[in-house]
This record gives structure tokens, C-alpha cells and sequence, in this order.
């Protein structure tokens, strides 16, 4: 493995960790379910200070979105294996919030898809 390769794991290790809570320090790593400052030994879970946000899933209007709620998507969506995928306008019944891969945040079964996760900047609420 070469120095490049170390340098841009390093970086994306630092991007994706947050800075410590009691002193900023931007060299935090996880240590079990535990973030860990290695400058003042602070330890903490990395939802305490996400904790409010976690709960409000937001439509691409801006109406908040809860399980059970059915959603119309407003732009066209190409599907992996899908020739047509998902056209603007399909009705999604019984959307579950969940904390998906990436920006997905809902779980749903679209009519002709499947199964499938969505980011809710793609649905509004009906």
C-alpha cells in the first residue's frame, strides 16, 4: 500500500468523524459504540449530539413524514433492472422511516418494483 493511498484513507476517515465535543479536536475515532478524543480523553456516543434531528423525516416540500403515510414521487427514477423504473406520480403505500443506506431514509414496496429504499427528497406527501 502505497503513502497516496494511506493519505486518502486518512482523509476520508477525518471527513466522515465528527470534531470532539469539549475540545474540537479533529482527530476523534470510534472505540466500540463510543466516539474517543485522543487530545482530552473525552468520550462519548455519537447520537447524543444528533439526537433531535434523528426523528423528523421531511418530504421534498417540506411536509414531515411519519410510517404509514403514503407518498407520490415527484421525479422520475431510474431502477437497476427495471427497463421503465419508477415514473412521476406513482403512489407508494405504507412507507416505513428508516435510517438507510446513504440519504435513504424510506423503506417501501412500489407496485411493479419491489422492495426498495427511497430518499425522501423524492416524495411528497399525499
Amino acid at each position: 500500500m502505497g503513502i497516496g493511498c494511506l493519505v486518502d484513507r486518512m482523509n476520508r476517515v477525518e471527513d466522515t468523524l465528527p470534531p470532539c465535543p469539549e475540545c474540537a479536536g479533529e482527530y476523534t475515532y470510534e472505540m466500540g459504540a463510543l466516539m474517543v478524543c485522543p487530545s482530552c480523553t473525552h468520550e462519548w456516543a455519537p447520537t447524543d449530539s444528533a439526537g433531535e434531528d434523528l426523528g423528523v423525516v421531511k418530504d421534498a416540500v417540506g411536509n414531515i413524514l411519519a410510517d404509514g403515510d403514503t407518498v407520490t414521487v415527484v421525479k422520475t427514477l431510474k431502477v437497476k433492472g427495471s427497463p421503465t423504473g419508477i415514473k412521476s406520480g406513482t403512489k407508494v403505500r405504507n412507507i416505513r422511516l428508516v435510517q438507510g443506506v446513504g440519504d435513504h431514509d424510506i423503506d417501501c414496496k412500489v407496485d411493479g418494483i419491489g422492495p426498495m429504499q427511497l430518499k425522501s427528497s423524492v416524495v411528497k406527501k399525499v
